[in-house]
């Protein structure tokens, strides 16, 4: 007897409410229900087993409208049956409800998760419809340049095509309905506001101390998904992650923490896989790890486990993916999560966890503490001037930084509720020392204090910032 699973199903005895899982069957993948089978695959037989093989298949073709392959199988002298569901390439509705098997569990969908199965089924994708009362004038030609030399960077379109028109563009991409009006990924992708369109298309950041409870700061980043990733990274390299410091012969190296090309990927497969109907993307920094949320379940096709292996490419939004492929920004063959392994392998980095989770999919990357960092070589700890203006702070004047110095502002970057007490222990100098340290920061305007003495953060300031 086959393990329940994705598709399969186990029941004792038949009961008319057993039509919602034959339901939710046809909505996926298709499956198989098992009557006279208990949960432990032991075969406990049905009663009047002629009766029920006249009445299910007449119960499902009135109920559902649909056929199904209902057989009567024999073991050990007892009856039972199997029922084989096709999926469905039209919706199925059982008593005007709609049920769908995601994983083991059968839901009933509603709200927006109904809407966007709907459009599915019919052969249609969010991003594929059209934004009512979206014109050119809400495109953001900037964003349009951003992709055309993207494009060109990769090979993906000609190296004469810098001068081509928005329109053009936006047809070249497909990005026009057949009654020539703007489809929602064109405002996604290039919009210049794309929240008066869609409220809930924004990315949001917050730092965390251990647990969500303990929220240190926040961020939201609105703007076209095209250049939202590097949005994100910039803001996640000046004030939630830290750029380890390292020289190779006498020039400087500050590589992000987290390998950027794997971030980056999977920045771009969230954008682009996110049913934008439901809350925004999070990002939640804590001190071990990083977790990275996108609403919207994995197609039927995958697991997490899938993933990381060779896999066909299943995009929710074909026009998102596609127009980020032309960019050079992902693969069009299901080879992202292979390209993340390479990438955190060849940096002996950890490999992200894939789950689902709260109706949606989340991505957990490890974060190595600052004194591994140390230990591990990634930063240079020196008592000597580093010969080297400060960059990506601000400040009135050309300063240089101490590698004492520098190694401080990291320290407040992994985490901003560090005190002098444990900076001077970690640096194996004396408190006083890293307290005038800390005062020659603060007036060079390189860092600042928030809130009360004993329970403020440290902050390291921005170049924007004034």
């Amino acid at each position: 007897m086959k393990d329940e699973s994705r598709n399969i199903e186990y029941k004792e005895s038949w009961r008319d409410e057993y039509l919602k899982w034959i339901c939710g069957f046809a909505n996926a993948v298709g499956g198989e229900l098992y009557i006279g089978v208990n949960d432990k695959k032991e075969v406990v037989g049905v009663k009047d087993s002629k009766k029920l093989m006249e009445d299910i298949p007449n119960k499902i073709v009135n109920k559902l409208g649909i056929t199904c392959d209902v057989d009567l199988l024999e073991e050990n002298g007892k009856d039972y049956i199997r029922i084989k569901v096709a999926p469905s390439n039209i919706p199925i509705s059982y008593e005007g409800k709609y049920h769908k098997r995601s994983g083991s569990v059968k839901h009933e969908l509603q709200g927006m998760a109904l809407q966007q199965f709907i459009m599915e089924k019919m052969g249609h994708s969010w991003d594929d419809i059209a934004a009512e009362g979206a014109t050119l004038d809400d495109i953001d030609r900037k964003a349009i340049d951003y992709f055309l030399a993207r494009s060109i960077e990769s090979g993906r379109t000609p190296g004469d095509a810098r001068e081509t028109s928005t329109e053009d563009v936006l047809r070249n991409l497909n990005l026009y309905t057949p009654e020539g009006k703007l489809k929602n990924a064109a405002i996604l992708l290039f919009g210049k506001q794309v929240r008066k369109f869609f409220p809930s298309a924004y990315f949001k950041i917050g730092r965390f101390h251990t647990d969500e409870s303990d929220l240190i700061t926040q961020d939201l980043l609105e703007g076209n998904i095209m250049q939202m990733a590097t949005q994100v990274v910039e803001t996640l390299r000046s004030k939630y992650l830290i750029s380890p410091i390292h020289y190779e012969g006498l020039q400087r190296i500050e590589e992000l923490e987290i390998p950027e090309a794997a971030l980056r990927e999977l920045l771009y497969n969230s954008l682009a896989h996110r049913e934008y109907m439901g809350p925004p993307i999070q990002m939640r920094v804590y001190d071990d790890r990083v977790e990275l949320w996108n609403y919207g379940l994995l197609p039927e096709e995958l697991t997490p486990e899938k993933l990381m292996g060779v896999h066909s490419s299943y995009p929710r939004n074909g026009n998102l993916a596609y127009a980020f492929f032309k960019a050079g920004f992902i693969e069009q063959w299901g080879r992202g999560f292979k390209k993340i392994l390479e990438v955190t392998g060849k940096a002996n980095f950890p490999m992200p966890t894939i789950t689902e989770t709260g109706g949606g999919v989340m991505a957990i990357i490890p974060r190595r503490s600052l004194s591994e960092i140390i230990a591990n070589g990634d930063v240079s700890v020196t008592q000597n001037v580093v010969k080297d203006v400060v960059k990506d702070v601000a400040k009135p004047t050309v300063f240089e930084m101490s590698g004492r110095q520098e190694i401080i502002c990291l320290m407040i970057k992994a985490n901003p509720r560090v005190s002098a007490q444990e900076m001077s222990q970690k640096l194996s100098v004396t408190l006083r020392t890293v307290q005038r340290d800390l005062a020659i920061l603060q007036e060079a305007n390189i860092i600042r204090r928030e809130g009360s003495p004993f329970t403020g953060i440290w902050v390291v300031l921005e170049k924007t910032q004034k």
